[in-house]
């Protein structure tokens, strides 16, 4: 349900595919993009991660193909990390998801 989405940054992450900023639910609603409780519109598309996913753990990737932005979460460090980073995928500093300490504000480049 799209409640549940954005009741929490933890677990809910967004990538706009057309610029490959990438956002939390709070981050999302902060900035007026999305009203609270609704899901974002296009080009905003939901990371799939676990419900449970936070940047502590998790390392948030992106690629760009077929001429859009891909969005992805990893556990940091494991083999998959380091396979997906050899395989192009960029990891998107922390400082840049809007919605999470010390990210970029809206307009800002990423």
């Amino acid at each position: 349900s799209s409640s549940r989405l954005l009741s929490s940054s933890v677990g809910a992450f967004f990538i706009d595919t057309q610029s490959g900023r990438v956002a939390t639910a709070d981050g999302l609603v902060e900035a007026g993009i999305v009203p609270a409780g609704e899901d974002p519109a296009l080009p905003w598309h939901r990371i799939n991660a676990p419900d449970d996913a936070s940047t502590m753990w998790y390392a948030v990737l992106r690629r760009h193909e077929r001429g859009i932005f891909l969005g992805t979460m990893v556990f940091r460090h494991g083999d998959h990390h380091a396979s997906l980073l050899e395989g192009g995928w960029e990891e998107i500093p922390v400082g840049e998801i809007l919605g999470t300490p010390g990210e970029s504000r809206p307009g800002q480049p990423m």
